[in-house]
Formats: structure tokens, C-alpha cells, sequence
């Protein structure tokens, strides 16, 4: 269950430790009852959907990367690494299965708000735009095209789903509701601060962070805490600036660093004939673009941190 080839690891099983979840990449596992294990896989979710074939060496580096930016983001906002080795907490057996793919973290209170910020116009939020001048309730100028730079980063709250399920646009006031005011003001003053810091720091190295997703917990004397992952390819939305002009003025999306390359191809997949309905089985992803996908994740680590 564990290896899906030598240098892949879509399933993780570390038996020394008892399994909390396993989520669209991540496997968590209790530490006593104050931290987890999060172990980073190679599967690969789109459309909500786990692929059947994992990307070799995916998780690696969505875990570099996200310490990346924990690291560079730390004086905004407490983050729940540890700073606790992974390894130490499993068998010398079950060492490989962690080793450089996995987050020894403080045991928080998840708060079910996925805290979406956009700088540009891409995807849903475009395809919306086009309807109702609008993205998830928030009005934009007209005139704006695919791919845009949004006049200045919008907050557009999610509910979060349980797996499998599709994350729900909510509006800023549904948020007020579930968390309070103040919570509510926290994590979106928090998350666009995250976000403008972040694309600057990215801008530098050569890419475009069009939009992100932040995840939040609370301590117990409710500090708020980022927390999962951040700014990853799988959360984020990464386009090299190289290109990027082109593509506006085609009005057409431009290349990116994330696991766009595996939606567009799912986009146009046939399932029995039919064009796949976005729901499990997913069809099967064909080794070029497994290929292509993760040197798209490996050229964008190498970017940032170059």
C-alpha cells in the first residue's frame, strides 16, 4: 500500500502512529495528543478528484516549499511548525516514508475557513467575472480580461469541504456568522497580508502568484495560526512572468507552475467516450503529463529558492 513505484509514494503507512486523516495529499498522524505528523504524498487531487497515479517526488516538494514560506512569512503570523524533527517520532523502518515530505506540527483548532486571496483574474473567479462583473460577491471595474491584474488583491472566502466534496464560496458576512467579527477581520487582514508579501517575494524570483488559499487554527488561548500548507503549487496559482504578457493580450491563460497543466488535460480526457464528468474514477493520467506536471513543481521550488 505504501510505494506506488521506487520513487513514488501515493499511499503513506506509518504504523507506529495512529491515523488521524488522510486528506487530498496529506496523511496526518496523532503525536500524543498535541502534534501531528503531516506527511506530504504524491497523489495528485484536481477537480476535487484523487488521480489514480501519483507524481514522483511531489510531496518533497510541496514540503520544501512550504517551509519555504513559512519561514519568510513568520513575522506575520505564528505558523505551526514545531521545529521538531519528523523522523524522530517514527520507527527507523518507517524513516523513508517521512524523510523530507513531512511537518511535525502543533495540534490546532482548524478553523473551516479556506482564506482565498486573488491578485488576478483566473479560473472560476474569470468565468464568474464574465457573468456578473463580480467574483464571489466582490465587484470588479468592467473591461477586465482573462488573466488580468485585479486593481488590488480581493478576499474571497471558501467553507471547507470534506474530502471529496467541493469547497463553497461563501461571502465575507457568512464568515462573520461561523467565526465572529473579529476572528473574521483577523483572518482576512491576515491572509491579504500574506498574499501582497508573498507575490512581491515571488515577483522578484520570477513568478506571479495569481491567486492562494490560507488555512488558519486556533490554540487554545486562541491564537490564530497558519497552518497545512502554504503556497504550494497545489494551493496556489504560479505563472512565470516570462509569457505572461502574451497570454493577457491573447486572452488566454497563461503557462503556470501548478497542476493546471493536469487540469487542462483532464479538461479535454474521455472517460468510455464521454467527456469525464469530473467525479471518481478519475481517467487515467497518461505518463507524459505525470511527467510534465512534475517538472513543473520541480522548476517552480527551483525558482524560489535559487
Amino acid at each position: 500500500m505504501t510505494q506506488s513505484s521506487p520513487s513514488a509514494l501515493h499511499t503513506s503507512n506509518i504504523s507506529s502512529l495512529p491515523l488521524l486523516a488522510r486528506g487530498k495529499v496529506r496523511d496526518n498522524y496523532a503525536v500524543g495528543d498535541d502534534r501531528i505528523l503531516m506527511v506530504a504524498s504524491d497523489r495528485l487531487s484536481a477537480f476535487d478528484v484523487i488521480m489514480g497515479e501519483p507524481i514522483p517526488g511531489k510531496g518533497v516538494l510541496l514540503t520544501q516549499m512550504a517551509l519555504f514560506w513559512f519561514d519568510k512569512l513568520s513575522h506575520i503570523c505564528p505558523n505551526h511548525l514545531t521545529g521538531e524533527s519528523p523522523e524522530s517520532v517514527v520507527t527507523p523502518q518507517e524513516v523513508p516514508q517521512v524523510q523530507g515530505r513531512s511537518m511535525l506540527v502543533k495540534r490546532l483548532k482548524p478553523v473551516l475557513i479556506e482564506a482565498v486571496v486573488r491578485g488576478y483574474l483566473a479560473g472560476s473567479g474569470w468565468k464568474e467575472y464574465q457573468q456578473t462583473q463580480s467574483v464571489c460577491g466582490v465587484p470588479l471595474p468592467p473591461g477586465l480580461t482573462n488573466a488580468a491584474k485585479l486593481p488590488e488583491p480581493i478576499y474571497t472566502p471558501a467553507a471547507k469541504a470534506e474530502v471529496g466534496d467541493h469547497d463553497e464560496n461563501i461571502t465575507y458576512e457568512r464568515t462573520v456568522e461561523m467565526v465572529g467579527e473579529q476572528l473574521a477581520a483577523q483572518i482576512r487582514d491576515t491572509a491579504l497580508r500574506l498574499y501582497t508579501e508573498a507575490a512581491a517575494i515571488a515577483l522578484e524570483k520570477g513568478m506571479i502568484i495569481a491567486d492562494t488559499k490560507f488555512e488558519f487554527g486556533l490554540t487554545e488561548d486562541g491564537t490564530l495560526v497558519l497552518m497545512d500548507e502554504v503556497l504550494t503549487p497545489d494551493s496556489s496559482r504560479y505563472w512565470p512572468v516570462e509569457g505572461y504578457e502574451d497570454a493577457l493580450k491573447a486572452g488566454v491563460n497563461p503557462p503556470s507552475f501548478d497542476k493546471q497543466f493536469v487540469r487542462d488535460w483532464l479538461e479535454q480526457a474521455k472517460v468510455n467516450g464521454k467527456p469525464w464528468d469530473k467525479k471518481p474514477p478519475a481517467p487515467r493520467v497518461p505518463q507524459e503529463v505525470i511527467e510534465k506536471t512534475a517538472a513543473k513543481y520541480r522548476e517552480a521550488l527551483q525558482r524560489l529558492t535559487a
